[in-house]
Parts: structure tokens; sequence; C-alpha cells
């Protein structure tokens, strides 16, 4: 340790630490000085050990066993008697053990956080239901959306006026058999909606071999790509504050999907429309608009101040809750 100072002023801390593989928090905190423990002292206002004693054995008693603090500091000035505040009161029985919630609580349980991965289209299927507002008070139209994570791409939506299982189970089957999804493949991402951990439902991906996977319990980043797409299809200019029924939901919601899938150019996917990412056009597409911005760049390279434009191109895997990167040891330096 003697030697680091010198070291230091010739080579830096950083690079003398390292070499002598010592550690610069214990080098600078060994170089302050050491301070004496004080002994705590003891509050003059601290009740005795006998004090503490008799005052929790009058808590413990008989007459007082079922009764709050206050009622005891009450009871006893009446009879003429003082202990020790109120708080203190609190504080003995706290140090016993003896104030919890008379309430019984609920204790929630530990969900595991979900953690997936799709690397092409028809891995991982996104679904929720969102409410739509009516003309009728307390009446709302179920909107059903399934989504491909990896494409964005809205694989099937269903409208109903009613949420329950069985549709559910209906809705998803039809998806399933029209996609020609193969066996064990596909994962079905939701949060833990009724419908979506009815019995009828589970049973049914059961038979088609889909694995399920649920959110955690208020944690809306768990299914953030139906959440996303709901916030996409409410802010749309075409979409109305209230529906008058079903046939205007329709007139609504068929050409906004339509429009999704195969017009809207999605941030997420390299400014691709899904319905050409979920079909496989992404490598054709950005091979043509590679070609284009060369051709831009051949013909005004200074306005890309030299650099070569590049397109933006489609994530090779798209995570639900990516895992958690782990700290690695690495090797110290000398």
């Amino acid at each position: 340790m003697s030697a680091l100072p010198e070291l230091a002023l010739q080579i830096g801390m950083v690079k003398a630490c390292g070499g002598l593989e010592l550690s610069r928090a214990t080098h600078y905190r060994q170089r302050l000085p050491r301070i004496r423990a004080v002994a705590r002292r003891t509050p003059p206002l601290k009740l005795s050990e006998p004090e503490q004693v008799a005052v929790v054995g009058e808590l413990m008693s008989e007459r007082f066993v079922d009764q709050a603090p206050h009622q005891v500091y009450a009871r006893l000035l009446d009879e003429g008697r003082y202990l020790c505040s109120i708080r203190t009161m609190y504080r003995l029985l706290a140090s016993q053990q003896c104030v919890r919630e008379r309430r019984d609580q609920r204790i929630h349980p530990v969900y595991a956080r979900p953690e997936l991965v799709a690397e092409a289209p028809g891995q991982v299927w996104s679904w929720d239901i969102t409410k739509l507002k009516t003309t009728v008070k307390w009446t709302y139209f179920y909107l059903y959306v399934v989504l491909d994570i990896f494409s964005r791409y809205v694989v099937g939506w269903m409208l109903s006026t009613r949420e329950t299982g069985a549709l559910a189970r209906d809705f998803v089957e039809q998806i399933v058999v029209r996609e020609d999804i193969p066996i064990d493949q596909l994962t079905l991402h939701s949060d833990r909606g009724s419908p979506m951990r009815s019995k009828t439902l589970t049973e049914k991906l059961t038979d088609l071999s889909i694995e399920v996977s649920f959110g955690r319990p208020q944690q809306s980043n768990d299914n953030p790509f139906s959440e996303s797409l709901f916030k996409t299809l409410k802010y749309a200019p075409v979409f109305p504050d209230r529906f008058d029924s079903l046939d205007h939901a329709r007139a609504v919601l068929t050409p906004f999907f339509q429009h999704y899938n195969h017009e809207h150019h999605h941030t997420g996917i390299g400014l691709m429309t899904p319905g050409a990412v979920h079909s496989g056009q992404a490598t054709a597409i950005t091979i043509a608009r590679t070609s284009t911005l060369n051709d831009a760049f051949a013909i005004h390279p200074e306005r890309f101040k030299g650099k070569r434009p590049t397109p933006p191109t489609v994530p090779d895997k798209v995570y639900i809750n990516p895992p958690l990167k782990k700290e690695i040891d690495t090797p110290k330096a000398h």
C-alpha cells in the first residue's frame, strides 16, 4: 500500500490500483481519519427495565389484554395511575411483537416475470380484449384482437357484446386453423383476464398444442404489443367517442385494421408494414430501399456528410421482457 501513492503520481490512481489489484474504494477509505465509536447515552426519559416490565405486565393483564392502549391509558388515569404515554405503550408492545393488524390481510402470490422471444412470424402471439363505449350508458362492445409480435400483424379480430371464455376459445381456434400454425410452435401471451384463464380456452389450447403465457397482475408492460395497438386504434382520427351499433363499430374497425396491416409503416419493424413482414417480403424491401439510398448518395454525397445511408431494418428478435443482463466477471487489468 505504501508504494501506491508514488505509483499513482506517475501513472494515475486508476491504473495504479488496477496494476496492484487494489480497490480504490478501500484505498480512499483507509486515507480517511478513523472516528472513534462513541458509546450511546441512555435517554434520561427512558423507562427503566422494571418500569417496562410493569407496563407490559399491565397491558397483558386479564382485564386489559383485549383493549387498545388508548383505552388502557384512559382507564388508568381515571383510577389515578399513570404508567407512561400511549406512544410508549405501543412501542413496548411492538418490542414484544404484540402489535399487528387484526384484520386478515390478503397475501398476493409472487408471479414469474414472463420472458418470450420471437425470431419469425407465427411463434408468439399477443392477444387482449378492450372495451368500446356505446351510446347506451354502462353498455360496451368488446373487441378481441390477436397480434403477431414479430411482424405486428393483426392475425384476427372479433367484435362482440360479451366477454366470455367460450367466445375466446372459438375465436382463437379459428385463427390458428386459418393461419395453419405447426404443432408445438406457437405461444399465446395475454394478461390474466377471466376469458384468458377460462377452462374452456385452456382445454382448447392444450388440444391445439399451444403454449400459454400470462403477464403479471397490474403490469401493463408484460403485454406491451396489445396495449400499444389499442392506443394506436383509440387515438386514430377515425375512432369515434362512442358507437351506435355493432354495424357502426365494424364499419370503423374493418378499414382501420386493413390500413394497419397493409399501409401503416411501423417504426418497430424498420418502417415496414406488418403485412410485408408477416408475408416474408422484408428482405426484398430492404434491398430495394438500399438501392434507392445508394442512388441518392451517388448524386449528392455531401448531403449525407460522406457517410453512405442505410435503411432501417427489421429486428432479428422481438422480446416480451428481454432477459435481464447478468454481471459478467471480467479479469482485472494488470
